[in-house]
């Protein structure tokens, strides 16, 4: 077996250089961004900092960005407490705050009939499906298109939208809550003034610093085109798999989807199954969102779209980033197309 490759980007991305750099001068300032002496003040800075590269790289210059531990701590707080609608397609970060009562198009694409009431995600993190998102829009999970495809939250009439760093390189357990400028919100977290008294608690120092150059370097690639290749790449093994197994459905094939996502389907092979098979070959790829691995059931993404059980039950999704190459995925290719035939021999 060759070295292993990566395939799970939409999961996780592998740290940036700039982040790491930027997280180890953070660490050499022992100042609380707090205090208002010299060190407090070298502390604030940095945040600060921070804060202005990633409301750059959202197209959010004016809006309020407010760290938190990530994503899903951001969707909370703008979701408690508010009676919104989202789709089955929706992260759980997502649908644990809403009713689920928006529907789902046969192609991904959600009906959104009262915006002001409803989340609505820009990509779907297992099929990348893009959603077309309706002004007005109450918020929108932005966490897997920041970084892959071309938006600015000033322009979305979004209310507020959430993001998260290491989906873009930087690292775990921070992300944020943009805020249009005006919009009310209260704390979930209480205690100090701290995030302009929407999420108190002292700033995660370190993690704001590598969310911040991770930002700035992921607007930086994305303007020269770097993911328009990773595009051609997620194609070229698009069309390799389709013309060999004929059983197996490309899941969003003609939409409008994230550049670097290819879920594949094929019924009867579960694809859990398929995961641990290319984990043995050498590649890691998932079956669905990382957030729900490990749960015994269908993709809820897949089954909202209208794809039976047996079909939804065998979907893996193969993530691609930047530092894949095109004999990357080739590799994985032969490997799954290996064990496609294997499957298709006993499927007979």
């Amino acid at each position: 077996m060759g070295e292993r490759v990566y395939l799970d980007w939409n999961a996780t991305a592998p740290l940036r250089s700039e982040a790491r750099a930027a997280m180890a001068a953070a660490m050499e300032l022992v100042g609380n961004p707090s205090s208002v002496h010299a060190e407090g003040r070298a502390a604030r800075g940095l945040v600060e900092r921070a804060r202005a590269q990633v409301a750059r790289a959202l197209g959010a210059e004016g809006a309020d960005i407010v760290f938190t531990s990530g994503a899903t701590e951001a969707a909370a707080l703008a979701l408690a407490g508010r009676d919104l609608s989202a789709a089955p397609v929706e992260h759980d970060a997502v649908r644990a705050w809403t009713d689920g009562a928006l529907t789902v198009g046969a192609d991904g694409g959600v009906v959104v009939p009262d915006p002001a009431r409803a989340c609505l995600q820009l990509a779907n993190s297992e099929t990348g499906i893009v959603q077309e998102l309706p002004a007005g829009l109450a918020v929108s999970d932005l966490t897997q298109g920041f970084g892959k495809i071309p938006f600015a939250f000033n322009w979305l009439g979004v209310e507020m939208g959430f993001v998260s760093a290491h989906k873009l390189g930087g690292p775990k357990g921070i992300g944020a809550l943009v805020i249009r400028q005006g919009t009310e919100l209260a704390a979930q977290i209480r205690g100090g003034g701290q995030e302009m008294g929407r999420r108190a608690g002292t700033e995660n120092l370190i993690g704001i610093a590598g969310f911040g150059a991770a930002a700035e370097a992921a607007q930086r690639d994305l303007a020269a085109g770097v993911w328009d290749r990773v595009s051609e790449i997620r194609n070229i093994l698009e069309k390799t798999l389709d013309a060999a197994a004929d059983m197996t459905i490309s899941v969003g094939k003609g939409n409008i989807r994230l550049p670097n996502t290819l879920c594949l389907a094929t019924p009867g092979w579960k694809g859990e199954t398929q995961v641990m098979q290319m984990d043995l070959a050498g590649f890691a790829i998932s079956a669905g969102s990382a957030c729900a691995s490990g749960k015994a059931r269908r993709s809820d993404v897949l089954g909202a779209m209208g794809y039976d059980a047996a079909t939804a039950q065998g979907a893996i999704r193969v993530s691609l980033g930047p530092g894949v190459a095109e004999q990357d995925v080739l590799r994985l290719a032969e490997a799954w197309l290996k064990q496609y035939r294997r499957f298709e021999a006993r499927a007979a």
